[in-house]
């Protein structure tokens, strides 16, 4: 499909969820600035919004600072630790509450995430909403469901050197910038 060069786009990044995935695939880390250059692709960018945990990590501000100088608004919450040592930390409903509030200023959201509880989200500004929505991920380790619920889903894995950090790239895994939590990789499916 031909890209509408007058359409006003919204991208919403799920740190986390690529992160993880990157790493886990790759060893190494997302280039963030070629996720939003290659998302717009030219289009009317109205906002870019970059999900994070804070977890108290000493590299962490440092990269925040870096997803600020790229473009993105940079959104943080903190790093949830239960009783018993359990920690959580995802936006989802943040990531949700914003597009749909967003919606109405946008032609197109840009979802940047594997995640398939997003699937329904993605139905709901389909159809109420009346946006388009594209979805970017690494496709190995993203949900079908996604898959399927995008207008169009952008596989990373294609060619995965144009969106990881190359002066990373090793056999090495890659230092470590979030605390290990249970991350949220959804299982390959389908």
């Amino acid at each position: 499909m031909k890209i509408n060069v007058a359409q006003r786009v919204g991208v919403f990044v799920d740190v986390q969820n690529m992160y993880y995935s990157a790493r886990h695939l790759y060893h190494t880390k997302v280039d963030f600035g070629k996720i939003l250059k290659a998302s717009v692709s030219g289009r009317a960018l109205i906002r870019a919004i970059a999900y994070v945990i804070r977890a108290d990590m000493p590299e962490e501000q440092s990269f925040f600072d870096a997803l600020e100088k790229i473009g993105f608004e940079v959104k943080a919450k903190d790093l949830q630790v239960f009783w018993g040592g359990n920690k959580k930390g995802d936006w989802d409903i943040g990531i949700a509450m914003d597009m749909i509030e967003l919606a109405p200023k946008l032609d197109t959201v840009i979802l940047v995430s594997g995640d398939g509880d997003f699937a329904e989200l993605i139905r709901h500004m389909k159809h109420a909403m009346g946006c388009r929505v594209e979805v970017m991920a690494f496709g190995k380790s993203s949900s079908s469901k996604i898959k399927e619920a995008a207008d169009k889903f952008y596989d990373l894995d294609k060619d995965p050197k144009e969106f990881l950090r190359a002066r990373e790239r090793s056999s090495e895994p890659a230092p470590e910038v979030f605390p290990q939590h249970t991350p949220k990789m959804p299982p390959k499916i389908g």
